[in-house]
């Protein structure tokens, strides 16, 4: 079982919160769903911190009442997403001294078969570009610190881990990479680099939107695993820290 449950925020009064609240909420998300955070080396959770339109100054943040913000948890595996399911956050989100209302709530629930089954097994006609929306900062973890920059190989190398790691269907390893680097490129961007707070320390990542583009010549079935790994983002998210608020994904597909 894969989820994907969005809620719809909105604040009564002008609201104030350190830069630094999600590791909060996050905390409080994970008690009421009963996992606990930092446990897993690959999460089986992420989580999308409140995004909207806000004002920052300095080490804060700031809501308006006119404003419609959206809050994100996603599960990777099946006690996880049905423990996401099951959270009842009834008509309020209170934390932190600060009150949000909950208007809507939307699910998208799937699973890893029905995901491959649609996508790789039943062959379609392959999808050869991919308008992904990166809605928090998004960054990839390297040995001396972190790469705020949209490399297909990175992205897929996310996606793929994650995947080996929870669905059933294993799908391969670096030298799908190779092959997936290979066969795309990057055929637009408009991104821009924003600092998050994670703990007390600050990681700078992009924020923006980036279209895919699979060559002619590439082959269908590779190009469908690609499809199927894209459509995942919008679950696992992409990059470092997605439990944390980072790496949030949409995709919009156009054949």
């Amino acid at each position: 079982m894969l989820i994907h449950s969005t809620w719809i925020l909105t604040v009564s009064e002008p609201t104030i919160l350190p830069r630094s609240y999600n590791l909060e909420l996050v905390k409080i998300l994970h008690n009421q769903i009963g996992l606990q955070i930092g446990s897993e080396k690959i999460p089986s959770t992420s989580f999308s911190g409140i995004c909207g339109h806000f004002f920052t100054k300095q080490d804060f943040i700031a809501f308006e009442p006119q404003e419609f913000y959206h809050l994100s948890l996603s599960g990777l595996k099946e006690d996880s997403s049905k423990a996401i399911a099951g959270l009842n956050l009834n008509e309020y989100l209170e934390f932190l001294g600060a009150k949000f209302n909950i208007i809507n709530r939307e699910d998208k629930i799937t699973s890893y078969e029905e995901l491959y089954t649609k996508l790789v097994a039943n062959e379609p006609e392959p999808v050869r570009r991919f308008d992904l929306q990166f809605t928090t900062p998004t960054a990839f973890g390297q040995s001396s610190g972190s790469l705020p920059l949209p490399l297909p190989s990175l992205m897929f190398h996310s996606w793929l881990e994650r995947w080996n790691n929870f669905a059933p269907v294993y799908l391969g390893g670096d030298e799908l990479i190779t092959y997936l680097n290979n066969a795309l490129f990057i055929k637009h961007h408009r991104i821009q680099t924003r600092n998050v707070q994670i703990y007390k320390g600050y990681i700078n990542g992009f924020m923006g939107e980036v279209t895919l583009q699979i060559f002619n010549r590439a082959d269908s079935l590779l190009a469908n695993v690609a499809d199927l790994l894209v459509q995942y983002a919008e679950f696992a998210g992409t990059g470092m820290k997605t439990r944390l608020g980072m790496g949030q994904t949409i995709v919009n597909i156009n054949n």
